[in-house]
């Protein structure tokens, strides 16, 4: 078993003060510690964050989800006392309870990553999005946009290089990078549970859906011809983007 004091769980959060306090409560019952990067909420959520115990980092714009998972990747590396890093949604889509079946997978399968497989929650316009983007890009990951994931250091340093700083989302994008700086992935089935209130942010109408199907057939054309090989650097140098 895990020792769980040594998983960060990083929590990106916009307006999520209906459910914060439940997804921070049952990280932390695991012996977890907990981050909740708050992306300018104005509904308390880093309030309720911070009652639940998560340690909370107030972002002073709205920076996006993928920007708010740099930041407390960022910020739990630098404490030095961690060798697992989970990131997972504020909206009680993820249910804490994955999180030892992640860790459990890590440590045991020598992978880079390991991701939060759930395909039965794909809408048609998801199950299309996963469909494409697999065969695009040869990826073995079936959910392809599963937020849930559990980084060891190395990825994590993967994902602190200036290559990653524009991205959108913890998505294609990032497994292509992470692909091409040779981190290994798993994927492992959870069980996820439908959203309370709101909505995707990604996929809420299809004209959102092409949008996003656009800018991110532009990373994989910029993988494509890139193929960089180059080192990821040292993490520390995110400080400077």
């Amino acid at each position: 078993m895990p020792d769980m004091r040594k998983t960060a769980v990083i929590i990106p959060a916009v307006d999520e003060a209906l459910t914060i306090e439940s997804v921070v409560g049952g990280a932390r019952e695991l012996g977890c510690d907990v981050f909740v990067v708050d992306d300018h909420s104005r509904d308390g959520t880093r309030e309720r964050a911070r009652r639940a115990g998560a340690e909370v980092l107030a972002l002073p714009f709205r920076a996006g989800a993928w920007c708010a998972v740099q930041a407390g990747l960022l910020h739990a590396m630098k404490k030095g006392a961690y060798n697992a890093f989970v990131t997972m949604d504020g909206d009680g889509q993820h249910d804490p309870a994955s999180i030892p079946i992640l860790a459990e997978a890590l440590e045991g399968s020598g992978a880079n990553v390991v991701v939060g497989s759930f395909p039965q929650r794909g809408s048609l316009a998801r199950r299309i999005v996963w469909r494409f983007f697999r065969f695009m890009t040869r990826l073995k990951v079936r959910d392809i946009t599963s937020g849930l994931r559990i980084y060891d250091r190395a990825a994590v340093a993967a994902v602190l290089s200036r290559q990653c700083a524009v991205f959108d989302y913890q998505d294609v994008g990032v497994l292509l990078l992470l692909r091409r700086k040779q981190m290994t992935f798993k994927e492992v089935p959870v069980t996820m549970r439908p959203r309370p209130s709101g909505c995707s942010h990604i996929f809420h109408s299809w004209a959102a859906v092409a949008v996003y199907m656009a800018r991110s057939c532009v990373l994989i054309l910029a993988d494509r011809v890139v193929r960089s090989d180059a080192p990821v650097g040292d993490w520390r140098d995110y400080d400077a983007v």
